[in-house]
């Protein structure tokens, strides 16, 4: 009984946002810092929160909310 109630809180401070039109599970206090870390991008990269630009000195600092829409978008040099 006590993993099942543990499977439950875990469940319970999970949340839901959309990233780059995919729906993506995350724990409640994910910044979008984290949410960028876990797509592996090589460097910098824009993030729109709900159609708003996040600065990325904001990255580490702002939590995703369930429901939020994330658009990530990295650079590509080349020439």
């Amino acid at each position: 009984m006590r993993d099942r109630a543990s499977r439950v809180r875990a469940a319970l401070s999970e949340i839901t946002v959309i990233v780059n039109g995919e729906s993506k599970r995350v724990r409640e206090g994910t910044t979008i810092a984290a949410v960028v870390e876990s797509m592996n991008l090589r460097g910098p990269v824009a993030v729109e929160r709900n159609r708003e630009l996040v600065v990325r000195a904001e990255h580490a600092s702002t939590v995703v909310a369930d429901g939020d829409e994330l658009e990530v978008v990295s650079f590509v040099g080349g020439g």
